[in-house]
């Protein structure tokens, strides 16, 4: 899927409130042609969720995806806390093979949602937040993931804030990346987790 930013498309994005939903027109492309992943706005997935049996709610799974490896975080299952979970290599080569890891993942924890972590940048297009839309396209084509539905979450300073935290263990250089992927992760969930519960804590005041 072609990925281009137009001054146009730009201009209108500056109107609008949360710009979370900047990017709709190329994040829906992929499941309209594709027809695997379902694009949800953020409220819209929890309160999705909300709609089923207390029983049957799956958990969300936050993605911090980079270069190289993919941190990975899940929700409790009460859908408010999140910890670390793993890490993933990736790789071009390997997409499929982390789709498969992904089905795995979603057997075991009973996943229904993804929490992807995206940089959004109000002034510019961003490097990064094209390569993870390409990583998603990318996992809508191995055609496993039939039914998951995700959404994009904005992880500005996400990754700097958990590295500054992590600086003072004085961790391997291997290990850091480790756990700096796999707390970015976490932060990119539960910031997501925070919002839709205090959107619905208001909601029922109401």
């Amino acid at each position: 899927i072609n990925i281009k930013y137009s001054r146009q498309h730009f201009y209108r994005c500056r109107t609008v409130r949360r710009y979370c939903y900047l990017q709709l027109p190329i994040i829906i492309k992929c499941s309209k042609i594709i027809g695997i992943m379902k694009y949800m706005k953020p409220l819209s997935l929890f309160r999705e969720l909300q709609k089923t049996n207390a029983l049957e709610r799956g958990r969300f799974l936050g993605l911090d995806v980079g270069d190289k490896y993919v941190g990975l975080a899940v929700s409790d299952s009460d859908n408010k806390i999140a910890t670390p979970l793993s890490v993933l290599l990736r790789k071009k080569s390997n997409i499929d093979l982390m789709a498969g890891d992904f089905l795995s993942l979603i057997s075991e924890f009973s996943l229904t949602s993804f929490i992807v972590g995206c940089p959004f940048d109000r002034q510019r297009p961003s490097a990064d937040a094209a390569q993870i839309k390409v990583f998603v396209d990318d996992l809508c084509k191995t055609g496993k993931l039939k039914g998951v539905k995700y959404t994009f979450w904005n992880e500005c300073y996400t990754s700097k804030n958990v590295e500054l935290l992590l600086e003072p263990l004085e961790l391997h250089p291997v290990e850091l990346k480790t756990m700096l992927d796999k707390f970015a992760a976490v932060g990119i969930l539960q910031g997501y987790l925070d919002y839709v519960n205090r959107s619905k804590l208001h909601s029922d005041v109401d």
